[in-house]
């Protein structure tokens, strides 16, 4: 089971809330209202008062809301103050009974003004006729397309790719000249391998014994012959 633990802030809210309420029901009764009308006036501050701080915590900082914020607050101090002996409640002055007679008519516009002004914001923009203003762009026009000015031969373009003129072969490259001395040595390599074994020698083999590229291999041993 949860605790309950007192805060000192709600409990200093309570004490605060109540003497307010038993000074504005003080001067009320001392400016004539008597019975359950002195209970009312207290109420009608705070619920004021409520529902300016109400409007700015949920909307933001407005002058409307700011103003009977501050009318609502000066009501509430202005009766701490008036009962605490500055002003003789025995024999209030006119003023002071022109101003509790008239707060419930000045409370009522108030509250009304916080509960619905936003709502006759929102009126009016809806019945604005530039806002009504259908903004949607009409549909681009649809354009035959154009026929190419130069159509494309369509019998070259059927023209299978079988039937394209080949390309010429391009020549060999000329076999680089060789050394007379390495042709010589070659052909002594080769004497020593026909009177060893009684065969010419292949490429393979004469290419093995001089150590030379393939492609060098295969043009001296045409010069062997």
């Amino acid at each position: 089971m949860r605790r309950i633990r007192p805060d000192a802030v709600l409990v200093q809210a309570v004490i605060a809330g109540a003497l307010s309420f038993a000074h504005l029901h003080d001067l009320a009764a001392a400016a004539g209202q008597d019975g359950w009308k002195a209970w009312a006036y207290p109420i009608s501050v705070d619920l004021l008062l409520v529902a300016a701080w109400r409007r700015l915590r949920n909307d933001g900082p407005s002058r409307l809301a700011w103003c009977w914020f501050v009318i609502a607050l000066v009501a509430s101090l202005g009766a701490n103050v008036a009962t605490a002996g500055f002003l003789d409640l025995q024999h209030p002055p006119a003023w002071l009974r022109f101003g509790i007679a008239g707060w419930p008519a000045l409370a009522f516009l108030g509250g009304t003004l916080l509960a619905h002004t936003r709502d006759a914001i929102e009126a009016a923009d809806a019945a604005d006729p530039v806002a009504q203003v259908d903004v949607t762009p009409d549909p681009a026009p649809v354009t035959a397309a154009e026929p190419p000015a130069n159509p494309p031969d369509l019998a070259a373009a059927e023209l299978p790719a079988a039937e394209a003129p080949a390309e010429p072969p391009r020549p060999a490259p000329a076999p680089a000249p060789v050394p007379a001395a390495l042709v010589a040595h070659a052909r002594k390599v080769a004497d020593e391998h026909r009177a060893r074994t009684g065969d010419r020698i292949d490429t393979d083999t004469l290419r093995a014994r001089l150590g030379v590229p393939p492609q060098l291999a295969d043009t001296i041993a045409a010069q062997l012959t």
